[in-house]
């Protein structure tokens, strides 16, 4: 038994946030349905990367994880007749959740209040950019414009370069964490009051969370923090350095006195512990580029996983700059099932990140790989929606599964 088993989710989500939301219920034993379109594909559908560089609508790696364990229905919204469909799945569904531009639900006649009519304990979780309501809230973008709003590419860079854009759209993957858990939430408030509700999560009021520090110093001090590459104000020294091989990194962190002078010892300076120069972290940091040389000067002569090594040893925070390699030879990652493996349709064999926790009596599972494009319609309509095969059959002449 899962911990979601029996829950129905109809899934209008796309592109990342919503996707990974409803992929955390879906490995959990929620029964999701995945809702598409042809003439306007899911954009991680065609994104790179793409299994052995072949490009294909069904070969998408962020696809292939997203939507594991999903069944997949391609539906056209605009059809007249896709209403039948809705107002079935809406009946048979506990949940619907979306990330659509807000208004875009209610011009399908897909709002909540329209939602309520069909199905009283409906569910509903709306994610967006900036939310349901407020002056901006229909301003259309994606993740990777959204980190920069919030104030990310800001803070990311070096002090005398300007912002830097992330290289991954951050909010859409810290954002459904908080989803999830509002969802979870909601369940068992249905369970106890038999009714349902509606969840408005902006992904930028959850990104902001991880800024709490910053925002409370400029709130209180009127302090703006900027750009600091790898530089940390309580900790030296604090960054990533060059080790021994082609593009090998490690990145250490000393944060108190006692971790300095086993620094010190690992590194066989112990000249330096008594260095007025660096005896106490206030020393380190104004002295923290010639600090950073003969630092990188040790470090250069070891691998990263050596240096790991010594540095742990002593009790001195320590690790290597991974690789993709190096994460899928991890023996730790090897040991706790981090990979699952299953065999697509047409990608063939392929590896996917697995549980982000454990649940000792439930634990999640990966069962089936992400559905080709409509690749489940027939068996949602006839199996699930109880649509008979001559209206099926019809459905699908006049254009409405597209």
């Amino acid at each position: 038994m899962k911990a979601l088993k029996g829950v129905k989710i109809v899934d209008f989500t796309w592109v990342i946030l919503g996707p990974l939301i409803t992929r955390y219920l879906a490995i959990h034993g929620a029964t999701v349905i995945r809702i598409e379109s042809k003439t306007r594909v899911d954009p991680i559908r065609v994104s790179p990367p793409y299994k052995d560089k072949r490009p294909g609508i069904n070969r998408a790696g962020y696809f292939a994880f997203f939507n594991v364990n999903k069944l997949g229905m391609s539906l056209n919204l605009n059809h007249p007749r896709s209403r039948d469909v809705l107002l079935r799945l809406i009946r048979w569904g506990d949940v619907v959740v979306e990330n659509f531009t807000p208004g875009t639900m209610e011009r399908w006649g897909l709002g909540y209040e329209d939602l309520k009519k069909i199905n009283p304990k409906i569910i509903m979780l709306r994610t967006s950019n900036l939310g349901q309501t407020g002056p901006l809230a229909k301003r259309p973008g994606f993740g990777h414009n959204l980190v920069s709003l919030i104030g990310f590419s800001h803070l990311t860079g070096w002090p005398d370069g300007p912002p830097q854009a992330m290289g991954v759209a951050y909010s859409d993957v810290v954002t459904p964490r908080f989803g999830v858990a509002a969802l979870c939430a909601a369940l068992v408030y249905r369970r106890k009051t038999g009714k349902g509700l509606m969840l408005d999560l902006s992904q930028m009021e959850s990104s902001l969370q991880f800024l709490s520090p910053l925002l409370l110093d400029y709130n209180v001090n009127k302090r703006e923090n900027n750009r600091m590459g790898n530089f940390c104000p309580y900790a030296s020294p604090h960054g990533v350095y060059r080790c021994r091989g082609e593009d090998r990194w490690c990145a250490i962190t000393v944060f108190t006195d006692e971790e300095w002078r086993g620094f010190c010892r690992v590194i066989g300076r112990e000249d330096l512990i008594e260095d007025p120069r660096f005896k106490t972290l206030l020393q380190r940091k104004k002295n923290e580029e010639e600090l950073d040389q003969i630092v990188e000067a040790w470090t250069i002569n070891f691998s990263p996983e050596e240096i790991m090594e010594k540095m742990q040893a002593s009790s001195v925070p320590c690790g290597i700059v991974s690789s993709a390699e190096d994460i899928f030879h991890d023996p730790q990652l090897k040991e706790q099932e981090v990979f699952w493996k299953l065999d697509h349709p047409e990608i063939g064999p392929i590896s996917h990140l697995g549980r982000p926790f454990l649940l000792s009596k439930t634990p999640a599972k990966a069962e089936n790989p992400a559905p080709c494009l409509g690749e489940h319609t027939e068996y949602i309509c006839t199996r699930i929606l109880n649509l008979s095969d001559k209206e099926f059959l019809e459905m699908l002449n006049e254009g409405v599964f597209e």
